[in-house]
């Protein structure tokens, strides 16, 4: 996910999507651990987008919009 797309989310969209990216991120992690993924790419991809999401979410707390 881009820093375009995070940009334009409501708080409210911002904290859904950061628990679904941290679950799936979770997921994959666990399922690396019992088998080879198919592409081990994707938990840098969701932990890459957990971090963007995070920064975003201080950002708006530290102007006072969140």
């Amino acid at each position: 996910m881009k820093q375009s797309v995070i940009i334009e989310l409501s708080n409210d969209d911002l904290l859904e999507r950061l628990e679904g990216e941290q679950k799936q991120l979770t997921r994959l992690r666990l399922n690396h651990a019992v088998s080879d993924l198919e592409n081990p790419k994707k938990i840098t991809y969701y932990r890459r987008t957990v971090a963007r999401l995070k920064t975003e979410i201080r950002k708006r707390q530290l102007e006072g919009k969140l």
